[in-house]
């Protein structure tokens, strides 16, 4: 086996897919999906897999127009009319094969216009099969069905869906069901149908929200990265394919997932301590912040922190200084020395710095296990002002000079670095 390829890969359950790829180590995959499940997209996303997206539909294809609307007859009778007086078909989406009999027998109540077929999966195969070729060659023009058309279903004349209690199916059970009409040039129409607003769930909500939004061809791919956000992104190396990483959080979970990749792409070994150090602690008993008065928006203090912490080098933070004075005006004491700290931890973590730590009669460095700092010259210093530098352990360099204001501590701490920088290795 040297190629596998997966179509409609959201059927699949992890266990089935991880089967099929244990037949062989080496074999190639290639995943093909209008909706890809949360766990498969964050894969893609964090560079574990590679993505490519069609987005091109084919030609005199039209966008299919939805509405989410409350239950009511009055507006089930205006949609399987509008079809029928066009001589097109209707899908009736009702999900439970108990009621669907009743189902069937309350719409021809209501469109006795209509000449009625049902469909389900607990049919007999043949039976099923004569249902649909029935339908696929017009002999009736509605079929109340269950979600056994989400896939695989290709109807020309049947330019409307109605789904009954929208609310219960997901996203991509959505935006697979919508796609059963509008396979030709015809506008076609999907009507979500939910119950009072009250009973609905919060993120039932935001799955109708959201697939109402994106009526585009070629809009899987953003509605997946919405049901990425409303159900988390699953385990990468476990079989759960949507859920949060709560004991880490994501952003962190995130980083880490990225360095991890990095070092494999570049022949390396990701170790723990690696991806955990990544990031150089700052401390030298100074305010360090954004003032309430400068920045007087919680959400924008909270988000000008983040770009900060997360800028990746001092060309960036330059340019989020000019932004700050740009928007806000000069910049206080408080947030000059806020910038200054940041740029430090760029430039000890680029040196395998841990930990810097200043207080008014000195402070220490600590040191990871792959530091760049070249140890000759480490120990070059201790000899020559062993009054000031010692070893305090293996890894930890120690130094006494005392420093009572802000900006002769910096200047120190700014010397320091760079000192260290030019007899890195």
């Amino acid at each position: 086996l040297g190629l596998l390829i997966v179509d409609e890969e959201h059927r699949f359950g992890v266990r089935q897919k991880e089967k099929i790829k244990a037949l062989r180590a080496d074999v190639d995959i290639l995943t093909l999906t209008a909706t890809p499940i949360p766990r498969t997209l964050n894969m893609a996303m964090s560079g574990m897999r590679d993505l490519s997206i069609i987005a091109t539909p084919p030609a005199k294809r039209l966008a299919i127009k939805t509405f989410v609307r409350q239950h009511e007859p009055a507006v089930v009778r205006e949609a399987v009319l509008r079809e029928l007086k066009r001589g097109g078909q209707v899908y009736y989406l009702h999900n439970d094969v108990e009621s669907i009999e009743k189902c069937a027998a309350d719409l021809a109540e209501l469109v006795p216009e209509a000449r009625i077929g049902i469909a389900h999966g607990q049919m007999r195969e043949r039976e099923l099969e004569r249902i649909m070729s029935d339908f696929y060659h017009q002999r009736f023009n509605l079929l109340v069905c269950t979600t056994i058309i989400e896939t695989g279903i290709d109807v020309p004349s049947a330019n409307t869906i109605i789904m009954d209690r929208a609310d219960h199916l997901g996203l991509a059970q959505l935006h697979q069901l919508r796609g059963r009409v509008g396979r030709s040039h015809h506008q076609a129409y999907a009507y979500l149908l939910t119950p009072h607003p009250k009973l609905m769930t919060k993120d039932a909500a935001k799955r109708l929200e959201a697939i109402a939004s994106l009526e585009d061809l070629g809009a899987g791919f953003a509605l997946a990265t919405h049901d990425l956000e409303i159900r988390g992104a699953g385990e990468l190396l476990g079989d759960d394919q949507s859920g949060q990483i709560e004991s880490v959080g994501f952003t962190l979970y995130m980083e880490m997932l990225e360095q991890a990749v990095e070092a494999l792409k570049n022949g390396k070994e990701p170790s723990l301590e690696q991806l955990m150090s990544q990031h150089t602690e700052v401390e030298l008993r100074l305010p360090a912040l954004l003032p309430d008065d400068y920045i007087p928006d919680v959400n924008m203090r909270l988000s000008m922190y983040k770009r900060i912490a997360s800028a990746a080098d001092e060309q960036e933070l330059r340019e989020l200084k000019v932004e700050l004075i740009d928007r806000f005006g000069l910049l206080p004491e408080a947030t000059k020395t806020l910038m200054e700290l940041a740029a430090f931890r760029q430039r000890a973590t680029a040196l395998g710095i841990r930990r810097v730590e200043m207080s008014e009669r000195g402070g220490y460095l600590d040191f990871t296990q792959e530091t760049k700092v070249n140890p000759t010259y480490l120990v070059k210093l201790l000899s020559e002002q062993p009054r000031i530098y010692k070893m305090d352990g293996p890894t930890r360099l120690r130094f006494q000079v005392p420093t009572q204001d802000r900006a002769m501590r910096l200047k120190l701490v700014d010397g320091l670095l760079a000192d260290l920088a030019s007899h890195s290795q």
